[in-house]
């Protein structure tokens, strides 16, 4: 049986890479179809941005889209850059990789803001905790899919912790 916990706590997720084109949409995606799938949808919030400014106001590469398509999930999402107010607004802020684990860390202001940064792939089973999710964009397709596949399993490491930390059972 799945329990839930006080549904006034709802858990704010927010993906970042460096462009907000390729990986963390890509996340988010695999993550909310995760979330609607499992039925926890209601439980989180979840969004996903970029340590620079390249993109802001693009869509997720045309390829992030296929691969996602691909999988029955639309990808609508509009790259946004990460702000300051991210810290207070987020429980859990998941870098694709050690560099923009860095930035962030440098952009917070306490340990409770260092606190909510993980790099994301320490969720996916059998990976150490420094592992990284490979930037696709100067790949191929190929390169693309594989990013999906790491980001989906991921995902369900990543709300196996949430959910067991917060005494939830997962079905």
């Amino acid at each position: 049986m799945v329990g839930t916990p006080d549904s006034s706590n709802i858990y704010k997720v927010l993906f970042v890479c460096l462009g907000n084109i390729c990986r963390s949409p890509a996340a988010e995606g695999a993550f909310v179809d995760l979330l609607e799938k499992k039925g926890f949808s209601s439980l989180f919030e979840v969004d996903s941005c970029g340590t620079s400014r390249y993109h802001i106001g693009e869509l997720a590469d045309p390829r992030t889209r296929q691969t996602a398509r691909k999988k029955g999930i639309e990808l609508t999402h509009k790259a946004r850059q990460f702000k300051r107010s991210d810290f207070e607004y987020y429980d859990f802020i998941l870098a694709m990789d050690r560099s923009n684990h860095k930035d962030l860390g440098a952009l917070a202001s306490n340990e409770e803001e260092r606190k909510k940064i993980h790099l994301f792939r320490k969720f996916q089973k059998g990976q150490g905790k420094d592992s990284e999710v490979p930037d696709p964009y100067y790949g191929t397709l190929k390169d693309f899919e594989e990013v999906h596949q790491i980001v989906s399993e991921a995902s369900e490491g990543f709300l196996d912790y949430v959910l067991s930390k917060n005494g939830v059972k997962n079905a």
